[in-house]
Formats: C-alpha cells, sequence, structure tokens
C-alpha cells in the first residue's frame, strides 16, 4: 500500500517534459563556406514547426532580405522548413529564424554562412 501511495505522489508531482523546436541541421551548414550559391536555405528542427506561425529570413551583408517567396515545409516533413532564395553572390549570409513548434512553444536563433563564387 505504501508503494502505491508513494507512486501515485510521484506521478501526480512531476512535471510534464515540454519539448521544443531546435534547430537541428542545416542546408547550408550553420557556418559553412559554399562554393556554390544555394537556391533555398533549409532547416530541420528538433520537432515539428508550423509553417504559418514560424519564420525563416536570409539576409545579405547589407541586411537586406534575400528571400524569394514564402516558406515552406519540405515535402510533408513537419520537422523541416525551407526559404526560396533570390540568386546571391558571394558574401557571408545571415540566416534569422523564429519557429513555432507543433506544442506551441517558441524558439529563435541565428547563424551565418558564406558564398565564395
Amino acid at each position: 500500500m505504501t508503494r502505491v501511495i508513494l507512486a501515485l505522489t510521484a506521478t501526480l508531482l512531476a512535471s510534464p517534459a515540454w519539448a521544443h523546436a531546435f534547430l537541428k541541421t542545416s542546408t547550408p551548414a550553420v557556418g559553412s563556406t559554399v562554393s556554390a550559391a544555394p537556391t533555398q536555405v533549409t532547416i530541420t528542427f528538433t520537432e515539428g514547426v508550423e509553417p504559418a506561425f514560424s519564420k525563416l529570413v536570409v539576409q545579405d551583408a547589407s541586411g537586406a532580405s534575400v528571400n524569394a517567396g514564402p516558406i515552406h515545409r519540405v515535402g510533408t516533413d513537419t520537422y523541416q522548413l525551407a526559404a526560396p532564395l533570390k540568386k546571391v553572390g558571394a558574401g557571408t549570409y545571415k540566416v534569422i529564424w523564429h519557429a513555432v513548434s507543433v506544442d506551441t512553444h517558441k524558439t529563435s536563433g541565428t547563424f551565418t554562412f558564406t558564398v565564395t563564387q
């Protein structure tokens, strides 16, 4: 009986584990140098995200957006978002992302990549 009470108490006091959508990988990779200009930036998160409430902006060195259209999921993968890009040249680009996960938690971050062309 004591074990049952302890188990129930532990269950009631345990806080739920809430996940967040953190950056897992990206293409181009975080901090990378690429020789060919990408046509899009793709981010993979640690959990599913809602594209309607998320943001993925790529900026050139002057801070101007080089996005060529709205962000979108990659196929049916809820863990990936992509931003199509205008034709970009050599330089360093900043990626700014804000993600709202499927469980409504918000995360954000930035990273850069460089095109050498």
